[in-house]
This record gives structure tokens, C-alpha cells and sequence, in this order.
């Protein structure tokens, strides 16, 4: 196997973890808090690294990512400060942290850089197999606790009465993108995996608003992004001498199918000729309900 082989075979893995965890975290609003989780495995990442080389970096991401899920549930359940100032604490902490210990190295802008971006044609056999075995266990997590994850994000009301532990289920989830992110994050590193995280189930929202379709949807878009992302990297670096990174070619060609779906999530709201979004008429007798603060006029809504 050829290494843009590897490479492609590393993305595709990616693509069947990230296409329905991303679902999860468009409905449950969680964009800042996957993107905290990608830059708070960044000094497992670096102490990996440091302890056991290339080999040390999925050990070190494994357990920096269980110990900052475990730490971003446990502060945003406090309710001393809001969840976002609590996700802002854990991530410019962790990834000051990160920093410092890398900083130590004389190759500090090599070892930077790779972190970060990721080293997609690099992969070696062992991390694929790697890769694989962490799909395996966070398909499975998802099939397990996908019901309850799903009464969780649209009614945490009801399943708190129906019986279910709602600071497990945030746990549960957040170890879910947590593991997303450490089998992520050698092949794209600790910025970019973000994009697989929200770019996919934002633009499958676009075309529709049935949660198994979006995953589906969000799937088949990474697969296509990282197969022209590759060609892409490929014919600029070794054709035109253009040097163009395989990872961020992959999310930006992942990127440009969001912008050209987003078109298509704008006529599917219907609309009155004031150019107001049209409202649903209430029977006869019923009275209207008050509308939500929290309630988005936006082509990414799921449910309003």
C-alpha cells in the first residue's frame, strides 16, 4: 500500500467516526467545546511525544482526552460560571501547557507545526490499525447510547424524568468526541480535525434535517473531500511546485462543499413575499405557544 493509499485508507476511518459524531455535536451546539477538546489533548499529544516519540503521541492524546472530557463535564455542571468561560479556562490552559513543553525542543517549529496540521502521509500500518480499533470502540459507544444521546439533545427535560443521568450522557458524549479527536489528530493534527467535527453536519443540514440522512450525508462529504483533497495537494505540490498541505487541502475542499450546499438550506425554508420566514398556521383554538429565546431563524436549525 502506497502512502497516498495509507493516507486516503486513515481518512476514510476518519469519515465513518466523524460523519455521525458530528450530528451530535451540530444538535447539541457543541462547536466550541469540540474545539476546545482538539487543543486540550495538545500536551498529551507533546508528553507522548516527548516519553515515546511517534509511537507515544496515540497514548498521551488517549489520555489527555478522557481526562479533559471528564474535566469540561465536571466544570460545565458547576454552574458557578457559565459553560463557555469554563470551556475557555480548560482550553487556553491545556494548550499553554502544550506550548511550554514543546517549546523546550530545538526542533520546537517542526514538532509545532505537526501537532497541529497533522501529518496525513505519514501514516504507517500500525496507526491505521490504531485507528481502526478506536472507530470499532466509538461506533460502538454511539450504537449503545445513541437513543438516549438523541432524548438528551432535544428534550433533556424529559429524560431527566424519564429517568436517564444527564451528566452521564454529557459525559458520554464528550468522551465520544474526545476519542473522535485522538484518533484524529496525527493524521490532521489539533486544529484542523475541528473542521471534521462541525463542517460535515452543518452542511449536511443543508439538504436535510433527518438525523440518520445527515450522517450519511456528512460521511459521504468527507470521503469525496478527502479524496480531492489529496488529488488536490498532490497536483499543486508535485505539477505546479504549488506547496499545498494534504490536511488543510482535505478541509478546505470540505469547506467549499458546505458553501455550495448552503444555497439549498436557504430555499428550503419557506418564506413569505415580505421576505419573512413563513410560520406554520395554528388550528383553530389552540392557543400559540411563546417563542423560545434560544429559538434560531437559521438554515442550520434542526428543531424550532
Amino acid at each position: 500500500m502506497t502512502f497516498m493509499a495509507r493516507a486516503f485508507a486513515e481518512l476514510a476511518l476518519l469519515a465513518l467516526i466523524c460523519g455521525p459524531v458530528s450530528v451530535f455535536v451540530f444538535a447539541r451546539r457543541l462547536s466550541f467545546v469540540s474545539d476546545a477538546l482538539t487543543h486540550t489533548v495538545f500536551p498529551g499529544v507533546v508528553i507522548g511525544f516527548l516519553a515515546g516519540g511517534v509511537e507515544g503521541i496515540f497514548a498521551g492524546a488517549l489520555v489527555a482526552g478522557v481526562v479533559t472530557a471528564v474535566a469540561l463535564t465536571l466544570l460545565t455542571r458547576g454552574g458557578t460560571l457559565s459553560d463557555d468561560a469554563s470551556t475557555a479556562v480548560v482550553l487556553t490552559a491545556m494548550f499553554s501547557i502544550g506550548v511550554a513543553l514543546v517549546s523546550r525542543r530545538s526542533s520546537y517549529t517542526s514538532d509545532l507545526t505537526a501537532f497541529l496540521f497533522g501529518r496525513i502521509l505519514t501514516v504507517t500500518p500500525r496507526q491505521l490499525a490504531e485507528t481502526a480499533v478506536l472507530a470499532v470502540v466509538i461506533l460502538g459507544l454511539l450504537l449503545i447510547g445513541a437513543r438516549a444521546l438523541i432524548f438528551r439533545t432535544f428534550d433533556p427535560a424529559g429524560a431527566a424524568a424519564a429517568g436517564y443521568r444527564i451528566a452521564w450522557l454529557d459525559l458520554w458524549l464528550n468522551l465520544i468526541v474526545a476519542l473522535v479527536v485522538v484518533a484524529a489528530v496525527r493524521a490532521v493534527g489539533t486544529i484542523l480535525v475541528v473542521a471534521l467535527l462541525i463542517v460535515p453536519a452543518a452542511a449536511a443540514r443543508m439538504v436535510t434535517s433527518r438525523l440518520l440522512t445527515m450522517a450519511a450525508v456528512g460521511t459521504g462529504l468527507i470521503l469525496l473531500a478527502a479524496y480531492a483533497g489529496l488529488q488536490a495537494s498532490w497536483t499543486a505540490s508535485v505539477t505546479y511546485g504549488f506547496s499545498l498541505t494534504s490536511a488543510s487541502a482535505v478541509v478546505l475542499v470540505l469547506v467549499l462543499a458546505y458553501l455550495l450546499l448552503l444555497p439549498l438550506g436557504r430555499r428550503r425554508r419557506p418564506r413569505i413575499p415580505g421576505g419573512r420566514r413563513r410560520r406554520p398556521r395554528m388550528p383553530v383554538g389552540r392557543r400559540r405557544r411563546p417563542r423560545l429565546p434560544a429559538e434560531r431563524s437559521s438554515p442550520h436549525e434542526l428543531v424550532g
